[in-house]
């Protein structure tokens, strides 16, 4: 894991994040719980662990300074990402990683013990099943869809000044979304060519519509 750590050290440098060895050491071992568990769930298709570094906490941790608010809910998190990287660098922050994948959501749940975060709680359910007590000051997405309708599945899940962060690859032509303001956002993952980008979307209050 030496090449690893050194990998994640230089891409935190990279992201101006700071590098303690707890949080370092906390993102290794959740690589470890992913190659391990990858084995028998197919959790994702990189089996690289060098490339997982990359692809999964550089590009995950990448969109940290966009976090706003202290409660955030990462959509369709799959194997827990963006949302135990994140988790584990913004302890401050209370995660709800959601996925309507059992296995996915098993393995997400296993790793939040394994790790001992206390800022992170997992759900199995469909983003349109899903109705919280109270609303997120941050949504994160991966882009499944198109962004009007991202918005359209995504929306009861905001505070009433929240956002929703879809992160995508290649910069998208932003449509424009009625009710809501729309910002690209290029992203930088160190040791990654391929394009990323973060759009923000900030839905208009009615109050601000009338």
């Amino acid at each position: 894991m030496e090449t690893c750590r050194k990998i994640l050290i230089s891409g935190l440098e990279s992201l101006n994040l700071p590098v303690s060895e707890d949080k370092v050491g906390q993102l290794l071992s959740f690589i470890k719980l992913l190659e391990k568990w990858n084995k028998a769930y197919n959790l994702t298709a990189i089996r690289d662990r060098e490339d997982m570094v990359r692809l999964h906490l550089l590009d995950s941790l990448s969109i940290a300074p966009f976090i706003e608010g202290k409660r955030v809910i990462d959509i369709g998190t799959g194997a827990g990402l963006p949302g135990i990287p994140l988790a584990i660098y913004l302890p401050e922050i209370m995660f709800v990683l959601l996925d309507s994948n059992a296995k996915k959501t098993r393995f997400v749940q296993q790793a939040i013990l394994e790790l001992k975060l206390k800022n992170v709680s997992v759900c199995h359910n469909r983003v349109e099943q899903y109705h919280p007590e109270k609303g997120f000051d941050t949504a994160i997405t991966r882009a499944f869809a198109s962004l009007s309708d991202i918005v359209e599945l995504t929306a009861h899940l905001l505070s009433k000044d929240g956002v929703l962060l879809a992160m995508k690859g290649q910069a998208p032509d932003v449509p424009r979304i009625e009710s809501a303001t729309t910002t690209l956002i290029p992203v930088n993952v160190p040791g990654i060519t391929a394009e990323r980008c973060l759009v923000r979307i900030q839905l208009i209050k009615e109050s601000e519509v009338s």
